[in-house]
């Protein structure tokens, strides 16, 4: 699973590769999440400007990605493509994750 992070003063921002995250790729993507947000930022950023397609599974791996991190910590997602938000928005998954049109969006709104 692709995966790129930078981080920006107590952010950090990780941007999705792909095209998809689906249950091909839900495990990768849960361990690699793990691996890039250990210890890390307050807010995570995750950035799924590229992402065209998520099931289910894919879902389910966000959601685990957020579990993963203490309490103290949070992941917001931005940059949702129209297919990738109308899944959040059938799942009412919108009222657990802060959505943002961009990244650029997302972190103006954390910074402020």
């Amino acid at each position: 699973m692709d995966l790129t992070s930078l981080h920006e003063e107590n952010i950090q921002v990780i941007t999705v590769q792909e095209q998809r995250i689906d249950a091909a790729v839900a495990l990768a993507f849960k361990d690699r999440m793990r691996e890039l947000t250990e210890g890390g930022a307050r807010t995570v950023v995750l950035d799924l400007d590229h992402v065209s397609f998520i099931d289910s599974s894919g879902l389910g791996a966000i959601v685990a990605a957020m579990k993963n991190l203490s309490p103290d910590r949070r992941l917001v997602l931005a940059g949702l493509t129209v297919a990738v938000e109308k899944v959040f928005r059938l799942t009412r998954m919108d009222s657990v994750f802060g959505l943002y049109s961009t990244v650029d969006d997302a972190l103006k709104a954390l910074r402020g």
